[in-house]
């Protein structure tokens, strides 16, 4: 298991957080470098107004993804009937409380009307298909959405490309068709290739780099590759790998990579203390090595709250995946991400009584390493998670043994279960790891 968060209780780690201590997470990562900390956010859950409260704060949650509502089923439920208006109470919500909006989803084989996918279809038929339900969404959208998720889950868990309606009648053709139809509806907007399990090195990831050189090959445009960023609590890549796939895509020809759907779950709840504390140390690790890439421009998290996880609907038995708790107050792993943003935003790299072993990996300069002396702090305040950061922040040291960084495992769904945004009363709406 890596090593987990120490909470550092020396004057010295105290003062790297000190400008930032009562600092919300978007602040921090817009202080750090990054464009925005955001959430993904679904309908049914405007009606909760302690959870809304929260959302609405742009000093906390700088973007929104619409969890479900722009989605195929939703915008265009028959051939030529669009509706907008589930998606713009989304894309409205945003608006009103200046937060960047993330566009989510074109073409994703999930989540599809009947009459996209139950029908035969000639290539002719598919490919204008495509790219009138592109032309009519993006169109809708142009000027509202820094970026689009254009394709999503193309390939899948053995890196092949994914068998759907789209594949079977256009081939992986249709990737390239749906880049350039919505480059066409909005200029402007950046590009985007999401999918799971791309997150560090491995047969997906240098498939997603295929994929992105197809692309540009084609003459198409491609901006940036969405890593969703579902990860497992005890099953977490190392840094240099997270880094080593993030630098692929660079190199292959995309601006930017954001993780775009970022929750740690746990395979068994509750969580022990324990627990948390690597909870909060892999968080760390995602943050840390995201701020150490100078090309990932943000960071969204895939509902901020256990309240609406989609975990534990798809995985029973599993969840507390998010940085607050069930109840909305803040877990270690809020505090966690606080403190790397913290310490990035000042450029301070902390302070550390003794030296890690060479054994093991330390985070990018935004994670702070500080003696062992200073555990017993985590352990206290871990009790007292719910507080804000003020009571309890620190600078979050990080550190991951090498013997760990063998494991890119994220998750993946059983193939009859279907994955929505965040919720335990949504059905499961898909085949594998999330959206």
């Amino acid at each position: 298991m890596f090593t987990r968060m120490r909470l550092a209780n020396t004057a010295a780690a105290a003062l790297v957080a000190l400008p930032y201590a009562s600092a919300q997470l978007n602040d921090l990562a817009k202080a750090a470098g990054l464009k925005y900390l955001g959430s993904a956010l679904d309908n049914s859950e405007l009606t909760d107004t302690a959870y809304t409260a929260i959302l609405s704060d742009v000093s906390e949650v700088g973007q929104i993804t619409p969890g479900n509502t722009q989605k195929w089923q939703y915008i265009e439920p028959s051939q030529g009937t669009f509706d907008f208006t589930k998606g713009d109470v989304i894309v409205d919500f945003a608006e009103t409380n200046s937060q960047v909006m993330r566009c989510h989803t074109l073409v994703w084989y999930s989540q599809l009307p009947s009459w996209v996918s139950s029908t035969t279809w000639t290539a002719a038929e598919m490919t204008s298909i495509i790219n009138v339900h592109i032309a009519n969404e993006v169109g809708h959208y142009k000027g509202q959405c820094y970026a689009w998720d254009v394709v999503n889950e193309a390939l899948d868990d053995s890196a092949a490309f994914r068998d759907n309606v789209f594949y079977e009648v256009l081939g992986e053709e249709y990737i390239t068709l749906a880049f350039k139809a919505a480059a066409e509806a909005d200029p402007d907007a950046k590009l985007y290739y999401n999918d799971y399990n791309i997150e560090s090195t491995g047969a997906k990831q240098e498939a997603t780099v295929s994929i992105i050189k197809n692309i540009t090959a084609a003459g198409a445009r491609v901006d940036g590759v969405g890593m969703q960023g579902h990860f497992i609590v005890d099953s977490m890549p190392s840094v240099e790998s997270i880094q080593a796939a993030m630098q692929s895509y660079m190199d292959a020809g995309v601006t930017e990579v954001a993780f775009t759907e970022l929750d740690v779950k746990f395979s068994s709840v509750p969580a022990s203390a324990d627990g948390l504390e690597d909870q909060a140390a892999a968080y760390a690790t995602v943050v840390g090595a995201c701020l150490a890439q100078s090309g990932c421009i943000g960071i969204t998290l895939w509902g901020f709250s256990d309240k609406y996880s989609w975990v534990p609907t798809t995985f029973p038995g599993e969840g507390e995946a998010c940085l607050y708790d069930d109840t909305l107050s803040k877990k270690p792993a809020w505090t966690a991400v606080s403190s790397v943003l913290a310490a990035a935003a000042t450029g301070s790299a902390g302070s550390t009584t003794s030296a890690a072993p060479a054994s093991e990996t330390s985070l990018p300069a935004a994670a702070i390493s500080v003696s062992a002396a200073s555990s017993q702090a985590l352990s206290s305040s871990v009790a007292v998670s719910s507080q804000p950061p003020a009571t309890i922040s620190a600078a979050a040291a990080v550190t991951m043994s090498s013997t760990e960084a063998a494991v890119p495992t994220t998750t993946s769904a059983p193939a009859s279960m279907a994955r929505p945004k965040c919720s335990k009363t949504r059905k499961a709406k898909r085949a594998i790891s999330p959206l």
